[in-house]
């Protein structure tokens, strides 16, 4: 009863924070906590060692979310540093991956079928899912990213590739990666470390959006302008008389 009891204290102070950011994150948020509610995150095996600046547990999720990211990613800040204290990860490695993954964007496929805000295959969810929904979305994403942090001990970089390349990339070696997961290694591990020092700004996020991320940000600023119509639509029915 006193972690129920929590959970909705915690998620009550969310939704006063996230009104300033718009009511669209603030449902968001909300919903997350309230379907987390009664779940348990067990995600540091106590026994384990993990590299010191590894990006999991309390004090990483409680790290604040560095505002070198591209406004389409900032944009979800309410919902990232939820997720960060749900799963009990740095805020700022989610708002890496949703960076190089999708720049924000909820409604994002790509040729090889990842959906959505985290850029999840198909058959990482269940039947009757839907993946572009941004609360599932993260859900399998975070899981996926959780059990490669696991096999990592933590390594964020090496947590990243495996997002792209699969878990099995992980204890490869570098010389077995594509160029595609060497590239993302790259971008991945060079965003958050920058994220993390506390600079004003990211010259590798700038090499990104310079090397076609750019593209994708404008793609996710049409989608989010376009959820904010629909969501002000649905508001306005609902307070019709």
């Amino acid at each position: 009863m006193k972690t129920q009891a929590l959970s909705v204290f915690v998620g009550a102070s969310l939704l006063v924070l996230c009104s300033l950011f718009g009511f669209a994150i603030t449902l968001g948020t909300a919903l997350l906590w309230w379907s987390v509610a009664d779940e348990t995150h067990a995600l540091v095996e106590e026994q384990r060692l993990y590299y010191a600046d590894s990006p999991l547990g309390p004090q990483a999720a409680r790290s604040p979310l560095a505002q070198i990211f591209t406004d389409e990613v900032l944009y979800w800040t309410p919902l990232i540093e939820a997720w960060a204290a749900v799963y009990q990860v740095d805020p700022n490695l989610i708002a890496t991956l949703i960076q190089i993954e999708s720049c924000g964007d909820p409604s994002v496929s790509s040729p090889a079928g990842a959906q959505g805000l985290f850029q999840v295959m198909p058959f990482h969810f269940e039947p009757g899912e839907d993946m572009l929904d941004v609360q599932t979305n993260a859900r399998r994403g975070m899981a996926y990213l959780l059990t490669g942090l696991q096999i990592a001990d933590g390594h964020a970089g090496l947590a990243l590739a495996g997002y792209n390349g699969g878990h099995g990339v992980i204890d490869d070696g570098w010389a077995t990666w594509s160029a595609e997961t060497r590239r993302y290694y790259y971008w991945g591990a060079r965003i958050y470390a920058e994220a993390k020092s506390s600079m004003p700004t990211s010259p590798t996020l700038a090499e990104w959006l310079a090397a076609g991320g750019s593209r994708l940000c404008a793609q996710a600023r049409q989608s989010q302008a376009r959820l904010e119509q629909e969501l002000r639509a649905q508001v306005m029915v609902a307070q019709a008389p």
